[in-house]
């Protein structure tokens, strides 16, 4: 598995890598143009990312801006639906607005923060992203 991690906050960043590390080739980075640069370059390089788990609040782009940015990214390459990359928003943002919006923009997933082990490794698998004996 190929996996995006979109966080700026160092400890949140290190601990997902922790978490995803042994599940696949994890690139991290630390704000939205960042994120949308890898998500471009890796669909260019016909090597797209299985998984992205991405932060709401982010420099430069939001995560929800990033979000749109990927889908508008994989709609102008005939990417649509479920061929898409299964993104899982993290997020310390819980409120029905930012998860509404997050869902609309087509996330997959939303965890508020602290994300645990447990509960992102049951997002993944309910994605169809990891079998149970992982």
């Amino acid at each position: 598995m190929k996996i995006l991690i979109v966080e700026d906050d160092f400890a949140s960043r290190k601990l997902m890598q922790k978490y995803l590390s042994p599940y696949g080739i994890c690139e991290v980075v630390v704000d939205g143009e960042e994120a949308v640069l890898a998500f471009s370059e890796s669909l260019e390089n016909d090597d797209p990312f299985d998984l992205v788990c991405l932060d709401i609040m982010l420099p430069k782009k939001d995560g929800q801006q990033v979000l749109r940015s990927i889908r508008s990214l994989e709609a102008s390459r005939g990417i649509e639906g479920s061929e898409g990359v299964k993104v899982i928003m993290t997020t310390a943002l819980g409120d029905a607005e930012n998860i509404m919006s997050a869902f609309r923009s087509q996330c997959e997933g939303y965890l508020t923060k602290p994300v645990t082990r447990q509960r992102l490794l049951e997002e993944i698998k309910e994605l169809g992203l990891l079998t149970d004996e992982a």
